[in-house]
């Protein structure tokens, strides 16, 4: 009689073997098991503008469910470039300069792809995004991280100048910048414009979180500064802007020879984007009040939740952007930031997540940061128990 083994899934070199399960993934399901209030991963939990849904179903029923042209629908790229035009007196030629992806994490991939061989060096600014460090070695690059100034997070070009060596082949930058909350200036962007001006390194400019700057400050977009322009991709998000982060779509502006590169990857990744949201987006921004009032939409959310978080022993951070809260939990607890986010989840009942996840070596500075974008009555909930502390 014939013993036949089990068959086997072949072993292979994991591509990313350092990669596990994402810090907003583990602190959401811990929250789901303890029924707690979830401020950690950074999703609104209320609906978008009903009048964006209507013009999605409109243009589903009006036929367009079929494949857009590969760069995204023409009117929602002209409504883009109009769009920046506006807002920074910038023109982008919405066919040879405005691409639409699936998402912003898509068109961050992208970028990285179209442009990093292996061995170029990629500077990224700790802490930052996490998709940021895969993507890097996905192409084959080196990630350079840069640390931003502790607690502050304020840009250090003297150590961005150091790190910049022949083999760069690229800077990431994010503004309004998460975790921290915090916003680049004019003059932190025109001191970057000078630095690179002798330089061949291109740049990403992660703006997602455009529309959320507070306090009477203006969004410093990498499009305002033609010696950034020049060489940048500057992605933003439609999901962050409307409150519709599933539906995953995004945009990148670049000069003409970046763009034309860049879709070139594009196309044999996603190669389109959804088009009845497209369509719908485009409707949806003849009108600009959405995202032009969208700061003061979550300035008041963030007032209301600093006014609550000071009845707490809780330090609050500055925030000049996005719609997280940063804490220093120093005058709290004796416990890292991770082990903190573990203890609040199971017996406060508020998830949170700890800024050392954002950095490549665990960075603990005793800050912990927080999702306002929720319902009034979620983040009060939340603060009737952060009372406790």
């Amino acid at each position: 009689m014939t013993v036949t083994s089990p068959a086997q899934t072949p072993a292979f070199p994991s591509k990313l073997p350092q990669v596990g399960t994402t810090i907003f993934s583990v602190m959401s399901a811990l929250a789901q098991q303890h029924q707690a209030v979830n401020l950690g991963q950074g999703f609104p939990d209320f609906g978008c503008d009903p009048a964006l849904i209507d013009a999605v179903t409109a243009a589903m029923q009006a036929g367009h469910n079929q494949y857009p042209p590969m760069p995204g629908m023409p009117q929602l790229r002209e409504a883009v470039a109009a769009k920046i035009e506006a807002l920074h007196a910038r023109h982008y030629d919405a066919n040879a300069e405005i691409t639409i992806t699936a998402g912003a994490t898509q068109a961050i991939l992208t970028a990285i792809l179209a442009t990093v061989h292996a061995g170029d060096e990629v500077i990224v600014l700790d802490p930052c995004y996490d998709s940021y460090a895969p993507n890097i070695a996905l192409a084959g690059g080196v990630i350079v991280r840069v640390p931003l100034t502790p607690i502050s997070f304020r840009p250090d070009f003297t150590k961005i100048a150091a790190a910049i060596t022949p083999k760069t082949r690229l800077l990431i930058i994010n503004s309004p910048h998460n975790p921290s909350a915090t916003i680049w200036t004019a003059d932190d962007m025109r001191q970057l414009e000078a630095l690179l001006a002798p330089t061949n390194v291109l740049l990403i400019s992660d703006e997602v979180y455009e529309h959320m700057v507070f306090d009477g400050a203006q969004h410093e977009s990498a499009a305002r500064f033609p010696g950034l322009a020049a060489r940048a991709f500057i992605v933003s998000s439609f999901g962050k802007t409307f409150h519709v982060t599933g539906w995953k779509v995004g945009t990148v502006a670049a000069p003409a020879a970046l763009t034309a590169e860049f879709r070139k990857v594009h196309q044999f990744n996603v190669f389109t984007v959804n088009t009845p949201m497209q369509v719908g987006l485009a409707t949806y921004m003849q009108s600009p009040a959405p995202y032009l009032e969208l700061s003061a939409f979550y300035q008041r959310k963030r007032d209301l939740f600093a006014q609550g978080l000071a009845q707490t022993r809780l330090k609050l951070l500055p925030t000049t952007g996005t719609y997280f809260q940063c804490v220093d939990i120093s005058g709290v607890t004796d416990l890292g930031e991770a082990d903190f986010c573990q203890w609040l989840v199971r017996e406060v009942g508020v998830a949170a997540i700890p800024l050392s996840a954002f950095y490549g070596d665990g960075f603990d500075q005793k800050v912990v940061r927080f999702c306002f974008a929720k319902q009034d009555a979620t983040l009060l909930a939340a603060l009737e128990r952060l009372r406790k502390l």
